[in-house]
């Protein structure tokens, strides 16, 4: 094996978490880093115009999984797209900034991991446009900024919402996460900022990062209970990367624990039918956690995003970084309580300046706006589960999206909150007809439009979760020099889009790492 195969660290997944660590593990220039990505190079020029992301949808650059059949949807199969390049989904999603509740920190009770712990490295990360304060940082890699978009039907949404009695919040990342605005993005000057324009891009330079793209992990190897290595493949050749300090799987919450499942650790139920060696029963795949969705769409003579790729608006995005092509498409939210006695929201929204139906799968013909709740703290448990022992194998992945009597309770009523923020003065004075919303306010007829309506946000999480497959200092138990790095360590999902997370977890991740705890993890130890 050539010297160029041997580095400190080996890391799986080039997405939001792994170019975040690649980018702060090889600040030490003593440090070998190798990052490793299934997908190729960043380099469509949808990937970095804001409003184009949904172009990426079922391209070369997406997983494209398709969920199993959802019994709370009435046994629909799910569109599961997830970023299959540099920056991985950092590099696919609406570049929402949004941090998710300090209950939800709290609520993990995982040493280092409460929300006074880890508002460091959220404001570590940022380059906030705003400035520093008690929340938020300036000066680090992330740009974090205003929408250059600004469109006029957005407003309108957010004012029909404070007409319904909503207050209006400039900050959801601040003090207090309940209300109604804007969102802040992960952009720069009217640009996406993905995690490899922001951590792996100013880091490409150095001697001691090697950027490995469509190269595909294979297995996790070891010497005994310690990780040494991984083994890939690179156009149709298998060869090994050894990691002299640690292997870090930063894959993601479905390909993470398909990767450990193929290495032996995980439940018996998905190794023994595949006759997959077990190293470790851990419950890897169990405990998924996403936000289900569930849009109103509303047509409109007002201008919307419909038909903004013009040479006009191409050139205000070149030459000035605003107009409606630097939207983000959901350039707005709400986060609401939908009933006494909780201590947090259990719903938000999303108000976009235009049509986004059928999973996004369909592009829009005619002007357009949408909003409707995402239930953000859901009980509903899913899984990620094998298909075949083969690594190139799409997992079979089950959402089980409202299988439970709270997560019902929420999506039912924040369909009603929809449907009374619709009904404003602000919001029928634009309104031409509805596109895709209930029959009536009746139960029956708003369960028959949630159910085929619903669909994922994308943001799967909890399939290695700290407590029952990592533990607080993100390594796997039972296994020296193996961690996971990504959203799949999360115990709970957090209440909103779990980008910023995401990140905050891979920056704190990179001082665990340098503090060089690598000692077994005791295997079943919460």
């Amino acid at each position: 094996m050539s010297d160029g195969e041997v580095y400190d660290y080996v890391i799986v997944g080039a997405g939001s978490a792994g170019c975040v660590l690649a980018g702060r593990l090889s600040e030490d220039p003593g440090t070998r880093v190798a990052l490793l990505e299934a997908g190729g190079e960043d380099s469509q020029p949808e990937i970095h115009i804001p409003a184009a992301f949904p172009a990426l949808f079922k391209s070369n650059f997406d997983w494209d999984l398709l969920g199993e059949q959802e019994p709370g949807l009435g046994n629909r199969r799910l569109y599961l797209p997830r970023g299959r390049m540099l920056g991985g989904c950092s590099s696919i999603n609406a570049m929402i900034y949004i941090r998710g509740n300090r209950a939800d920190y709290d609520d993990w009770a995982a040493d280092g991991w409460s929300y006074d712990e880890v508002l460091p490295y959220f404001k570590r990360s940022e380059d906030n446009e705003r400035g520093a304060d008690a929340f938020h940082g300036a000066g680090g890699p992330l740009r974090v900024a205003e929408s250059r978009s600004m469109h006029p039907l957005v407003d309108t949404m957010l004012e029909a919402a404070r007409a319904a009695g909503h207050e209006h919040n400039p900050d959801f990342n601040g003090a207090r996460q309940e209300g109604v605005g804007r969102f802040q993005l992960t952009q720069r000057d009217g640009w996406r900022a993905s995690t490899a324009d922001a951590y792996l891009r100013p880091a490409t330079g150095r001697a001691n990062l090697h950027v490995i793209p469509r190269a595909m992990a294979l297995r996790i190897l070891f010497e005994g209970t310690r990780a040494v290595g991984v083994e890939v493949s690179r156009d149709g050749v298998v060869s090994e990367l050894r990691a002299e300090r640690e292997v870090i799987l930063a894959a993601g919450a479905y390909q993470s624990p398909v990767l450990l499942m193929l290495s032996g650790i995980g439940p018996e139920d998905q190794l023994a039918p595949f006759a997959i060696e077990i190293r470790e029963r851990l419950p890897v795949g169990e405990n998924l956690q996403d936000h289900c969705m569930c849009q109103l769409n509303y047509l409109t003579d007002e201008q919307s995003l419909f038909m903004a790729t013009t040479p006009e608006n191409f050139e205000l995005l070149e030459s000035e970084g605003r107009g409606p092509l630097t939207s983000n498409i959901p350039e707005a939210a709400g986060f609401f309580r939908t009933r006494p006695g909780l201590d947090a929201p259990d719903v938000q929204f999303h108000f976009a300046p235009s049509l986004f139906f059928d999973e996004g799968l369909t592009a829009p013909s005619d002007h357009g706006y949408c909003f409707g709740p995402v239930v953000i703290h859901p009980t509903s448990r899913g899984r990620v589960m094998l298909r075949a022992p083969l690594p190139d194998s799409k997992p079979r992945v089950l959402c089980n999206f409202l299988t439970t009597d709270e997560d019902r309770a929420s999506m039912l009523a924040g369909i009603r909150m929809a449907l009374e923020i619709a009904a404003q003065g602000p919001l029928r004075a634009v309104e031409r007809a509805p596109f895709s919303v209930p029959e009536s306010d009746s139960n029956q007829d708003l369960w028959a439009f949630i159910e085929r309506a619903s669909q994922s946000v994308y943001h799967a999480t909890s399939t290695c979760a700290i407590g029952s497959v990592v533990d607080p200092e993100l390594r796997v138990y039972g296994f020296e020099g193996l961690r996971v790095v990504d959203a799949s360590v999360m115990p709970r999902i957090t209440r909103g889009n779990t980008n910023a997370p995401v990140i905050m977890i891979a920056e704190r991740a990179a001082d665990l790492l340098a503090a060089g705890s690598g000692a077994t993890a005791a295997a079943g130890v919460a």
